[in-house]
């Protein structure tokens, strides 16, 4: 979890906080949404609209890196060549020169020359030639080595008290695994692990002159789920007055066994209902169709070509939509903070939102934001990130929307007496009339610089703006991309948070009785299947959406 004003920290199943508000949970192997991808753009403090210090704390020197305010929990062997520190010891204090050798194609070494630690951990490429991954913190995954852990991918170093690895569960194999609800709640009723947890989280937030509030991202699909619910009423208790953001994030891929399949699907529901009960604000985060146990296509992007097998890709994804609609209160200039945040979008008992997301916004090189938006007409062109397929589109009572990577235009010439604020502000007020809609635009786009994947069009270019044509030959990387992402109390929330809850009730609870052995009871499942349809009916808006749930609920 994490803390606020300069501080923050998050985890496996607390993910990464901030300064002046931010916790998170768990980036761990399984999870498919890791926001640590774009931690390498995080190390780059040149940016002038966003404050670094919201997600980093500043070394003991000039000379020293930057590292997340973090608390992260991991299973046993999920590390990889991290150590229970967080880093896999490089010497951090070497001043003078770095020779890397490395095997070649060929069979021979060849030196390169580098930096120091924090220099090489930030440029380091995506990909590489060789078969294998290197094991250099900083350095970044080759994409046909054999890369299994989210580690593998950390471009960043992390502080001793960042990372904690829990010992009693294993992060592979059949047994020993951290798999139903109910173990995860008792993980926190040890009192040697609730006295780690707490002592790294008092770390951050003794150093904060001003705490505004935690984030807690936290898997719903397994045990984590029942961390990261002990985890939100743990912060509840202790720090009532501050915000607590939470996002469930859920992996694109399940189980072909049905068994793990129903498990989840309990996960999902008890998660959803505790976090929402203890949260500012719950958004489930992932490229599934669904959190319930019946498939549905992966989330797709006109300008994005992942594949959907690979967590690395839809992580990816996740984490720069993270990183653009948490921007309000990490602004240097008037932030809003994680407590206005909430209160814009969670009255009326609408603790859960859903997250919607353009990557990358389709903005032709040359055009005006105005152009762009009036060739929209009334279809905002992002996509669904939160389960939520909302077939009412276009209704919605409150959201927060983020642009970033735009200026009046995108060539830089002034094209409207509007401001893009402005500009964007009214055409939400025509995409969504009635609706409260509060909007930030930001000239910064979203960085995609390595770790990040590159798996865009040919039509987008190295800015991320859309080219006429595809390149004749092989163009540059990509580095950076617009993004245009909200966050919506919506109607169609009552169809998902209605869902869950029907799914959970036409199971037979009692074919599952290993689920309920890990410490759920009967009656927990009961009352938080009250709680999903009380956080339903929070959604009705009179239109006639979520007849079907009433229908298939009055029995």
């Amino acid at each position: 979890m994490g803390p606020g004003r300069e501080s923050g920290a998050g985890n496996r199943d607390w993910g990464q906080g901030w300064d002046r508000d931010r916790v998170g949970a768990r980036p761990g192997p399984g999870a498919d949404p890791r926001p640590l991808p774009q931690a390498a753009a995080l190390l780059r403090p040149d940016a002038a609209e966003l404050r670094s210090s919201a997600l980093l704390r500043a070394g003991r020197d000039a000379r020293a890196p930057h590292t997340p305010r973090l608390v992260a929990l991991e299973l046993k062997g999920g590390v990889g060549t991290l150590g229970a520190g967080g880093t896999a010891g490089t010497p951090g204090t070497w001043d003078g020169d770095v020779a890397d050798y490395r095997e070649s194609s060929g069979g021979g070494s060849a030196p390169q020359d580098g930096g120091d630690s924090a220099d090489s951990a930030e440029n380091a490429p995506s990909e590489g030639k060789g078969g294998s991954s290197t094991s250099v913190p900083g350095a970044a995954p080759v994409q046909d080595g054999p890369v299994r852990l989210w580690s593998d991918y950390l471009s960043v170093r992390l502080h001793p008290k960042s990372l904690y690895v829990i010992p009693q569960y294993m992060h592979d194999g059949e047994c020993g695994v951290l798999e139903a609800f109910g173990q995860g709640e008792r993980l926190l009723q040890d009192p040697a692990c609730l006295e780690e947890l707490e002592d790294r989280l008092h770390f951050y937030v003794e150093e904060c002159d001003y705490l505004q509030g935690f984030q807690v991202l936290c898997d719903l699909h397994d045990g984590f789920s029942g961390v990261g619910a002990k985890v939100t009423e743990l912060l509840y208790d202790e720090y009532s007055r501050k915000g607590i953001l939470s996002w469930g994030l859920m992996p694109l891929a399940g189980p072909a066994d049905r068994g793990k399949n129903v498990c989840r699907l309990l996960n999902a529901a008890l998660g959803t209902a505790h976090l929402a009960r203890h949260s500012s604000l719950l958004c489930p985060l992932s490229l599934r169709g669904t959190l319930g146990i019946k498939p549905q296509p992966p989330v797709r992007f006109p300008y994005i070509d992942y594949d959907a097998s690979l967590d690395y890709h839809s992580s990816a994804i996740l984490a720069a939509a993270l990183d653009t609609l948490t921007v309000p209160f990490r602004l240097r200039a008037a932030p809003a903070s994680m407590g206005h945040l909430a209160e814009s979008l969670h009255f009326c008992g609408r603790k859960v939102v859903a997250a919607w997301a353009s990557l990358p916004f389709p903005v032709p090189h040359g055009l005006a934001l105005h152009d762009v938006l009036g060739a929209c007409g009334q279809d905002v062109p992002w996509e669904p990130l939160s389960c939520c397929r909302d077939p009412a589109l276009g209704r919605c009572f409150a959201q927060c929307v983020v642009l970033r990577g735009m200026r009046g235009d995108s060539s830089g010439r002034p094209a409207s007496l509007l401001s893009a604020e402005e500009t964007l502000r009214r055409f939400l007020h025509g995409a969504f009339p009635g609706a409260f809609s509060t909007c930030r635009v930001l000239e910064q786009p979203c960085p995609t610089a390595p770790p990040f994947p590159q798996f865009f069009s040919p039509l987008v270019g190295r800015r991320g703006f859309l080219l006429d044509r595809p390149p004749a030959r092989s163009s540059a990387a990509v580095e950076s991309v617009p993004v245009l992402a909200a966050l919506q109390a919506a109607p169609g929330l009552r169809r998902l948070l209605a869902g869950l809850r029907q799914d959970v009730r036409g199971l037979d609870t009692r074919r599952w009785a290993s689920f309920f052995a890990a410490g759920v009871e009967q009656d927990e499942l009961q009352e938080a299947l009250e709680e999903l349809a009380a956080l339903a009916q929070c959604y009705e808006d009179g239109d006639g959406v979520g007849d079907d749930d009433d229908a298939a609920d009055s029995d």
